[in-house]
């Protein structure tokens, strides 16, 4: 009992690898509020949305959203909404956007959302799959842990690309650097030459040497 209460924590520790975040976002009567996330490529995402409007007992607001790639590509788009829910599968890797806005006449201050943004293993449905493979217990949380491992491992690798692009661009730029400074002194050099003998000949021709 003592192991698998031990595998469980450990199983718990892993699943941080896959982010759940759940944040409120107060909208504001005109503007957009924006939330943004960092993901790899190959990543699943789901997200629910719920409007509370706790100053508005008889008027019902609606939020317009829309979520965007890196690239501005955009992955969901919905208006005339109090709930709803996307999702997708990232294709690029960077910070995906998630934007809402009142779109309704009924708008005023008091309007709240709940975003509960799923990342990764937190967004896989542990239930479905345990019901498909007739698995519990143990071995469910085994697959849990394969799961948090595999993608532990995909986000080392990850960031070992991401170091190896950084560390590219940074030599790149050393060396850009370095050339720039080779030729900024040459210039410096060639022009004190020539500084230097043009006050020879204005020296010579007033006849001062």
């Amino acid at each position: 009992m003592a192991a698998v209460a031990a595998m469980v924590v450990v199983v718990a520790l892993l699943l941080g690898g896959g982010a759940v975040e759940a944040v409120w976002l107060d909208l504001p009567p005109t503007g957009t509020k924006c939330v943004s996330e960092e993901i790899q490529p190959n990543v699943v995402v789901l997200a629910d949305y719920a409007l509370m409007y706790e100053s508005h007992p008889t008027a019902h607001p609606t939020v317009a959203v829309k979520v965007t790639s890196p690239y501005g590509n955009t992955v969901h788009h919905n208006e005339n909404a109090t709930t709803g829910q996307f999702a997708f599968t990232t294709s690029e890797a960077g910070n995906y956007l998630a934007c809402f806005w009142l779109d309704s006449p009924e708008k005023g201050s008091g309007v709240s959302l709940n975003l509960d943004w799923k990342i990764g293993i937190a967004a896989k449905d542990w239930d479905t799959v345990a019901k498909k493979e007739k698995i519990e217990g143990v071995e469910l949380e085994l697959r849990k842990l394969e799961a948090a491992v595999e993608s532990i491992h995909h986000n080392l690798l990850y960031l070992k690309a991401r170091e190896a692009e950084m560390r590219t661009v940074s030599e790149k730029t050393n060396s850009r650097v370095a050339w720039f400074s080779i030729l900024s002194l040459g210039v410096c050099i060639v022009v004190s030459v020539l500084q230097l003998w043009h006050l020879q000949g204005f020296f010579r021709k007033k006849k001062l040497i």
